[in-house]
């Protein structure tokens, strides 16, 4: 038997499972939320019940240390010389990567290199990978990339119609992201529904901070929101998504800002934070939305738009659906967000929704559809862990 600790580390947060493998059984699962906003929320599973610690966490280096020092608290490990090898998500591996590999000077240099391509994400994910390094630094590590599930692609899905010289010289395209969320989350909807997924045509909904919407056919990725970097795609937490490129340049000239200051602006300053002047974090919006705060409920319609228009096209890419799949912190446990969206896709997809029931689903599995739906429609919370421990597994031999 050996310890894998999976360290899933997203823009905001830092979701962590320690699992005894190969027979993934869960030691220990946690997550800190809200990373760099005023006040943390630090989370661990100890004998089976929940300690939440309301803390400032200024950066991914506290949640690692946060986490490091909770394992052995609370008596999880004696020692964390206990553990024997470390899998890490990593959003963006370029032309570079698709599989997951063991971690050496090369693959640091080169993930870093594309830093640019997932600046809320690929940087956090080295300050996670370093801070554990330093922790933990006479076992293996591996890298777990989020692009590598929609490699799949055919070309009229990943180009842009731009200068095809971008694409060959600067491999400019959609790289997607989240794709072991995607994987996972499909492979549990086909079980789920007891088929084989060859035979299935599915849409994930990977909906949290940042969010990303894929098409999958027969297991294999068609589609998905995100693009070059996780800037693209659906509204997100503090992210734009998709936007007419007139308004960046617009906007420079109007603000007179350099090119870093306008992504900052896009990557820190948009999507839900941007629109409702409130918060990037859904459920801070949800509470102004019922407090009747009209910009609140504007960002929350805009939301619902921006997600419906993605599940619209990919329907019609796909032919059919077979079953819609929520999933992430926001898909698991927000039921309000999850009733707008599916109210606003109902009639055009012929779904048939049990509201009361799925009212009372908050990060728990569940089919939300009735029987006489035309599309299955489930509550599927994601586990990239499992996913990144086997992998980890596999990788360094364990």
């Amino acid at each position: 038997m050996s310890k894998i600790i999976s360290v899933n580390a997203g823009s905001s947060s830092l979701k962590f499972q320690l699992f005894n493998m190969p027979s993934e059984e869960v030691l220990t699962s946690g997550v800190a939320e809200r990373i760099g906003l005023e006040e943390g929320i630090f989370t661990i599973k100890v004998n089976g019940e929940k300690i939440t610690t309301n803390t400032p966490i200024k950066d991914h280096s506290v949640a690692v240390n946060l986490l490091l020092e909770a394992l052995v608290k609370y008596g999880i490990v004696k020692d964390l010389s206990e553990i024997n090898g470390a899998g890490h998500r990593i959003v963006q591996g370029g032309a570079y990567f698709d599989s997951s590999v063991k971690v050496d000077d090369d693959v640091i240099a080169k993930v870093d290199e594309l830093c640019e391509l997932a600046p809320l994400h690929n940087p956090a994910h080295l300050v996670c990978y370093r801070a554990f390094k330093d922790a933990l630094p006479n076992i293996g590590h591996v890298f777990v990339f989020d692009t590598a599930f929609h490699q799949t692609m055919t070309p009229e899905s990943y180009l842009f119609p731009v200068p095809y010289e971008w694409y060959t010289d600067y491999k400019i395209r959609r790289y997607g992201a989240h794709g072991t969320s995607h994987q996972y989350v499909a492979g549990v909807t086909a079980e789920l529904l007891e088929k084989d997924i060859k035979d299935l045509n599915i849409i994930t909904c990977h909906l949290g901070n940042g969010a990303s919407i894929t098409a999958i056919k027969g297991g294999k990725c068609i589609n998905t929101s995100m693009g070059l970097t996780p800037l693209g795609g659906i509204m997100m937490g503090s992210r734009s998504g998709d936007i007419d490129p007139t308004v960046v340049f617009y906007m420079m000239k109007k603000l007179n800002c350099t090119p870093d200051e306008m992504d900052t602006y896009l990557n820190k300053k948009s999507g839900m934070l941007g629109v409702s002047g409130i918060s990037s974090d859904a459920r801070d919006v949800e509470e102004a939305a019922k407090n009747g705060n009209e910009r609140a409920i504007l960002t929350q319609e805009l939301y619902v738009n921006r997600v419906i228009n993605v599940l619209g096209g990919y329907v019609m890419q796909l032919g059919h659906v077979d079953a819609i799949s929520f999933t992430a912190g926001l898909g698991e446990n927000d039921a309000a967000m999850r009733e707008k969206i599916l109210k606003a896709a109902s009639e055009s997809l012929g779904l048939s929704i049990d509201y009361d029931l799925n009212a009372t689903i908050h990060g728990k599995q569940a089919r939300i559809s009735k029987d006489d739906s035309k599309v299955a429609v489930f509550v599927i919370p994601t586990n990239e862990e499992v996913v990144i421990a086997r992998d980890t597994v596999r990788i360094l031999g364990l």
